[in-house]
C-alpha cells in the first residue's frame, strides 16, 4: 500500500506536469496570434474555446472519478489535455483556425477533470497528513507553469517552431503523470480520508457561514446524478464556487494576457512578454510554498483576506502605472494575491470526504466558469481601452471574493490553534 507521503509526493507531481503543459501553451500565445493573425477581442473568442470543452466536462467529474478513481481519471486526462495541446500547435502552425479550437476543446476537457481529479487526490492525502497542505500542491502546479514559462521564453527567443515545442512539453508532462498514479492512495482511503465516526457530514449546514464541525448531516445520496445535483443545492457550496470563482478570474487572466499586455503595453518582444508571465508565476509559487504554514498558523479566512487585497493592489498598479519596472512590481504582488484562494477553496470543498467528489466537481465548474468571462471580458474591454486598462476589471469579482470570504473556514477541529 503506497504511504501517505508518498501519495503526497506523487500529488505534487502530478500537480506540477500540469502546470507545465499549460503554461507551456500560455507562454505560446503572442505566436499562436501572430500566426493566426488575431484582434484583441478574436483573441478573447479563441481562449474562450477552452473553457467550453472545461464547463462542459466538469459537472461530470465527479461521477467519473467515483467510477474509475482518481489515479485513471488524471492519467487518462492527462493523455487528452496534452493530445489537445499538441493539436492547437500544429493547428496555429498550419495558420488553421478550427483546428487550433478543436485542439483547445480537448486541452480544456482534459484540463478542467484532471484538475478536479488531482485536487480530490490532494485533499484526501490533507486529511490523513493532518495539516495544510494543498497550497504546497498548487504551489507545484504553479512551480510548474514558472518552467514551462521559462522554457516558453527561452524558446520564443530562439525562434524555435511552437509545434515542436508543444509536442515536448505534452511528452515531459504526461511521463511525469504516469510514473507518478501509482502512488496515489488507494481509492477506499480517498472516500474515507478524515470522515467522523458516526459517518456524518462535516461541511454542510443550513447556513452557508455555519460552522462545518456543527453541521446537520444531509440525507442527501453521495453518488451518481441525484448526488451531483444535490451539491448544486447546497449554498455554501455555491458560495464557495464565488470565491474560487474569483481567486480563478485572478490567476487565470494573469495566466492569458499578462504576457500580451506587457508586449503591447510597453512596446517589448514576445520573449519579454514571456518574462512578465514568469515573474506573477514566480511570485505566487512562492507564496504558496509560503503559504502552507500561513494558513495553519492564521486560519483560511485571514490568509484569503490578505490575498485579495494583494491582487487588487498589485493589478491596479500594472493597470496604471506607465514604467515598466514599477508595473513588473505590480505583477509580482497580483501573483501574490492570486495564490490562496483557489487552493483554500478546494480544501473547503473537499471538508467532508463522502460529498468532496460532487461539491468539488461543482465548485471546480464555477471556478472554471472564470475562463467563460474572463477571455472575452478582456478581449472585448482591450479593444477599447488596451490590454493593461481592461485588466482593472479584476477588481469586481476580487472584492466579491472578500465579502464572502468567512465561508471557507476550516471545521471547528481543524481550527489553527489561537
Amino acid at each position: 500500500m503506497p504511504s501517505v507521503n508518498a501519495a503526497s509526493r506523487a500529488v505534487f507531481v502530478v500537480f506540477a506536469a500540469s502546470g507545465f503543459a499549460f503554461a507551456s501553451w500560455a507562454s505560446r500565445l503572442p505566436a499562436v496570434r501572430d500566426h493566426l493573425g488575431l484582434s484583441e477581442h478574436q483573441m478573447g473568442l479563441l481562449l474562450l474555446t477552452a473553457a467550453v470543452g472545461s464547463v462542459a466536462a466538469l459537472p461530470l467529474s465527479g461521477i467519473i472519478v467515483q467510477r474509475i478513481g482518481t489515479a485513471r481519471t488524471v492519467l487518462g486526462f492527462a493523455v487528452v489535455m496534452t493530445t489537445g495541446i499538441a493539436l492547437a500547435g500544429f493547428g496555429a502552425f498550419w495558420e488553421q483556425d478550427l483546428v487550433v479550437r478543436g485542439g483547445m476543446i480537448l486541452m480544456g476537457i482534459g484540463a478542467g477533470v484532471w484538475d478536479a481529479a488531482m485536487n480530490l487526490e490532494g485533499a484526501a492525502v490533507e486529511k490523513q497528513l493532518g495539516r495544510s497542505i494543498m497550497p504546497h500542491y498548487h504551489a507545484g502546479f504553479s512551480f510548474g507553469t514558472v518552467v514551462g514559462a521559462g522554457i516558453g521564453a527561452g524558446v520564443a527567443f530562439l525562434g524555435m517552431p511552437l509545434q515542436w515545442h508543444l509536442i515536448a512539453t505534452g511528452v515531459v508532462a504526461l511521463t511525469s503523470v504516469i510514473a507518478s498514479v501509482p502512488a496515489f492512495l488507494p481509492e477506499s482511503a480517498v472516500r474515507a480520508a478524515g470522515s467522523d465516526s458516526s459517518g456524518h457530514d462535516l461541511s454542510q449546514g443550513p447556513d452557508m457561514y455555519a460552522d462545518p464541525a456543527t453541521a446537520t448531516p444531509s440525507d442527501s445520496t453521495h453518488t451518481g446524478l441525484r448526488g451531483m445535483l444535490g451539491a448544486w443545492r447546497e449554498p455554501r457550496t455555491l458560495a464557495i464556487g464565488l470565491v474560487v470563482l474569483a481567486a480563478a478570474l485572478t490567476e487565470g487572466v494573469a495566466n492569458d494576457w499578462v504576457g500580451l499586455a506587457v508586449v503591447d503595453g510597453f512596446g517589448v518582444t514576445n520573449g519579454t512578454g514571456a518574462v512578465g508571465l514568469a515573474v506573477f508565476l514566480v511570485f505566487m509559487t512562492v507564496m504558496r510554498l509560503a503559504g502552507t504554514r500561513a494558513i495553519d498558523r492564521f486560519g483560511r479566512v485571514p490568509m484569503l483576506r490578505v490575498t485579495m487585497l494583494l491582487a487588487i493592489i498589485g493589478v491596479t498598479v500594472f493597470a496604471l502605472v506607465p514604467w515598466m519596472w514599477l508595473a513588473l512590481v505590480g505583477v509580482a504582488l497580483w501573483g501574490m494575491g492570486a495564490a490562496l484562494g483557489f487552493p483554500m477553496g478546494m480544501s473547503a470543498s473537499s471538508d467532508d470526504p463522502e460529498h468532496a467528489p460532487m461539491r468539488l466537481a461543482a465548485v471546480s465548474t464555477i471556478g472554471y466558469a472564470a475562463f467563460f468571462i474572463g477571455p472575452p471580458l478582456i478581449g472585448f474591454l482591450a479593444d477599447h481601452t488596451g490590454y493593461r486598462l481592461a485588466i482593472l476589471v479584476l477588481t469586481v469579482p476580487a472584492v466579491l471574493g472578500l465579502t464572502v470570504s468567512a465561508v471557507i473556514r476550516e471545521p471547528a477541529a481543524a481550527k489553527p490553534a489561537a
